[in-house]
């Protein structure tokens, strides 16, 4: 008897959640026109690219804005950003990116909860198809993801991202299932997070335009643009990355090594 009614109140638990998590979506399609906001089935190349068969990424990728990446400025990095890369110069993403970030700065609650219902998904997916899951939240952006229980939330989840925000790192190294690698730039205003950065064993991923040396930073260089989960364990190294988008290509500044 106790047995019936506890899953008695189980299933009313999950209707009447599922019944929130449709009204949430039916709101958000109708006011954001979000459908989603994981890619969860490899329309990204690169975190299609990462999963080697073994893990499954599922990446957000929101419009870069000074409030999402607020060390762009000074890293010289906002105009070359990633977004112009790939699938990023067609309308229908960039309208998708700005609509998930008008949702995010609009109804954060919202935001987080269908995050949460989406990452939960993702999970279950990932299970089903014996493969590990993993997330990459700051796809183009770089949000202190920290400050919410997320991580604890989704303990069977690997998480990483690459950040430019070296008061990030501390904090984020204490949580087993988050990964940080830092990202490099030459300006001046910037030098002194690279300066905080290398206080820590996290890899440090630096944008080249030509050939990869062999140490930048007194740290080996390694081949970063075959796995963004492999850079996430490179602990002590330069992660090598090749200029990507128009504007990185072709551009001469601080934030991409020539």
């Amino acid at each position: 008897m106790i047995l019936y009614l506890i899953n008695r109140e189980s299933k009313k638990m999950i209707t009447n959640t599922v019944k929130e998590i449709k009204e949430i979506k039916e709101y958000v399609k109708h006011t954001y026109n979000v459908n989603c906001l994981l890619d969860r089935f490899g329309a990204n190349t690169k975190l299609k690219k990462s999963s080697k068969g073994i893990y499954n990424v599922a990446g957000l990728s929101l419009m870069p804005s000074i409030k999402f990446c607020p060390m762009s400025i000074k890293a010289g990095c906002f105009e070359l950003c990633l977004k112009s890369a790939g699938r990023g110069r067609f309308n229908n993403v960039v309208n998708a990116r700005n609509n998930k970030s008008n949702l995010y700065n609009n109804d954060y609650d919202l935001f987080m909860k269908l995050l949460r219902y989406e990452l939960e998904l993702h999970v279950v997916n990932c299970y089903k198809n014996n493969v590990n899951p993993s997330a990459r939240l700051n796809v183009l952006s770089d949000i202190p993801y920290e400050k919410t229980d997320i991580f604890n939330e989704y303990e069977e989840i690997y998480f990483y991202d690459y950040t430019k925000r070296a008061n990030r790192l501390e904090e984020c190294n204490r949580i087993n299932n988050y990964k940080l690698m830092f990202s490099y730039s030459g300006r001046d205003a910037y030098l002194n997070q690279v300066s905080k950065a290398l206080d820590f064993s996290n890899p440090i991923a630096v944008v080249f335009r030509n050939t990869f040396p062999k140490y930048f930073l007194g740290r080996e260089v390694f081949d970063g643009d075959l796995s963004d989960i492999d850079n996430s364990t490179k602990y002590n190294k330069v992660i090598g990355l090749k200029a990507k988008g128009s504007l990185a290509k072709n551009s001469f500044n601080d934030f991409v090594v020539a």
